[in-house]
């Protein structure tokens, strides 16, 4: 892919004499399997971008051409000098070789520029993961707070449904005890009516009985003075007959 996009890029160049030569093709051929090493280093990019001031720990620059502009501050990814010499090794001239492997460096550094624009470096990952763990306990924070207060919320109803029950309970209390002392109230109202009525019953029922008793006593009193009289007539009567047959026996009697 980077042979094609230089290929192209020669090609945007003029370069199109170079690109009619036969060993430039080749070259770009036998090339084109090292593309696969350009995400080995896009992986260390950021390493390398972070520790530029260490540029002598990862990169040998002994081995780096300055083929570019003054006004171009780019670290090349390539090893230009070593480039350059094996094109001219393969027949190129210096000038051609010079060209093609700036403008080899140039799409490298273009495609990196794509492939940076697409995808995130390592501290910027870490940075993204950092917010998003922040992000993720703000969130997670925001949510036991609402909880909490929902909670506290919850609790507060509670405690007051329980009070209005509690309150409701002493009211419905006081209401039957008022209910039952008023019912014990008219019971022993009535149980000492009803006292009093027996009782007035009762006496008048002993006064009933009293004058009964006086009644029947002087009713024997008179029974036994009629009795008294009856015999008294009775023997008065017998005698008087006794009397009579007496006499009337005597006269019968005579001669």
């Amino acid at each position: 892919m980077a042979a094609s996009s230089a290929y192209k890029r020669l090609h945007n160049l003029g370069a199109k004499s170079i690109l009619k030569s036969k060993k430039l093709k080749e070259f770009f051929v036998s090339n084109a399997v090292n593309h696969a090493n350009f995400a080995s280093y896009f992986r260390s990019h950021s390493s390398l971008s972070q520790n530029s001031r260490y540029g002598s720990r990862y990169i040998n620059t002994k081995h780096m051409c300055q083929l570019v502009n003054s006004n171009d501050k780019r670290m090349f990814i390539v090893d230009t000098y070593a480039l350059v010499r094996s094109l001219e090794a393969q027949g190129f001239p210096p000038k051609q070789a010079e060209v093609l492997t700036g403008a080899i460096t140039k799409v490298l550094n273009d495609s990196l520029e794509s492939v940076a624009y697409f995808f995130v470096t390592k501290p910027e990952m870490h940075s993204y993961e950092v917010t998003r763990e922040s992000s993720l306990a703000t969130f997670k924070t925001e949510i036991q707070s609402s909880q909490e207060h929902h909670f506290s919320l919850l609790q507060r109803e509670t405690e007051k449904l329980q009070d209005h029950i509690e309150k409701l309970r002493c009211e419905l209390k006081y209401a039957v005890d008022k209910v039952t002392a008023g019912q014990k109230l008219d019971l022993n109202l009535e149980r000492g009516r009803i006292r009093d009525e027996l009782h007035n019953q009762s006496t008048e029922t002993s006064k009933l009985t009293n004058k009964l008793d006086k009644e029947i006593h002087a009713l024997r009193a008179q029974l036994e003075s009629q009795k008294a009289e009856v015999l008294k007539y009775c023997t008065g009567t017998l005698v008087a007959i006794s009397a009579v047959g007496i006499a009337m026996a005597r006269i019968l009697l005579m001669p």
